[in-house]
């Protein structure tokens, strides 16, 4: 799978924005934090834009949404997804790599 620039720069942006917000909030540098919370709140904010794109979806067929508020919530939650895919996948390869390492 190839991800394309546009792909990948909306990731960029999306973590940077999280670091961001992260220091904002202490007010200070951000530090070393655990990884395994870092990655949780990724995956918790990935599937909160995945979320709104579904009811943004949902309220265009009732006729309750901005039709360019739509494309907006269901483009995020797609670049959301080619994200995790892309993620998921470089994660697999590197199990993989690790596993075909001699002992």
């Amino acid at each position: 799978m190839t991800v394309s620039p546009t792909v990948a720069t909306a990731a960029y942006q999306s973590i940077a924005r999280m670091g961001g917000e992260a220091s904002a909030a202490s007010g200070a540098l951000p530090s070393a934090g655990n990884f395994s919370d870092f990655l949780s709140d990724a995956v918790k904010d990935g599937i909160k834009t995945m979320k709104s794109g579904e009811q943004m979806a949902t309220g265009a067929v009732t006729g309750q949404s901005n039709i360019v508020d739509v494309v907006n919530a269901v483009n995020s939650a797609e670049l959301t997804l080619d994200t995790v895919v892309a993620v998921r996948d470089k994660v697999v390869q590197a199990y993989q790599s690790i596993m075909n390492m001699p002992i």
